[in-house]
């Protein structure tokens, strides 16, 4: 809920995938957790779907959320990523669909804090039933990560000017989040859906 230029950081994710030249329903998924209630509320006044389920159990959370809505795909996006880059999220969703994946993801090539994930929903319940490890039900992933041999995955390519994987652009600290502030105040990334403004922004900040 903290502010980045005019919205709030979640507002402004939302406002980012506006973008997309595709169609998909966004849900906004946070805990049960009272101090999540202000999340739902955000989600009501701005039309946006909003699932509730477990704060430490982030699998099982992907997992009910997709069963509710019935979604064959999920995308993964995650509230401290700000600057996703809606074009190669487009593509992702492409080559996902187009080569029959059960994961997909744009996150080696692309600063931190710019790609993205999409699973088949058998993946994701292969990984909520199978996944019991305590890391496997933090991150959506890990689990499908440490058994690439029982999951077909695809890793979109990205232009040359985007690969910075070493450049941060994730929100995790006050450090983050100033340099979130200034990109929002000194270029024109919010109106954009490439990151190239942005990566520039930071590699002459360096």
């Amino acid at each position: 809920m903290k502010h980045l230029g005019t919205r709030t950081l979640l507002g402004h994710i939302l406002y980012r995938l506006s973008f997309s030249q595709r169609s998909f329903l966004v849900i906004v998924a946070t805990s049960r957790l009272t101090r999540d209630d202000v999340i739902e509320s955000f989600c009501n006044e701005s039309k946006t779907h909003c699932f509730r389920g477990s704060e430490t159990n982030v699998l099982q959370r992907y997992y009910q959320c997709a069963e509710t809505y019935n979604f064959k795909h999920i995308v993964r996006l995650t509230a401290d990523n700000p600057f996703t880059d809606i074009e190669e999220l487009d593509r992702l969703i492409d080559l996902h669909m187009e080569s029959g994946a059960d994961y997909s993801h744009s996150l080696p090539f692309l600063p931190v804090g710019v790609g993205a994930e999409i699973f088949s929903f058998q993946a994701l319940a292969v990984s909520t039933c199978e996944g019991i490890e305590p890391h496997h039900l933090e991150h959506v992933d890990e689990f499908i990560l440490e058994n690439p041999s029982r999951f077909k995955t695809a890793m979109l390519e990205v232009p040359e000017m985007k690969r910075y994987p070493n450049l941060r652009l994730t929100v995790d600290n006050k450090t983050d989040y100033q340099k979130a502030c200034a990109i929002m105040e000194l270029t024109r990334v919010a109106e954009q859906s490439g990151i190239e403004e942005a990566i520039r922004f930071c590699l002459h900040s360096v």
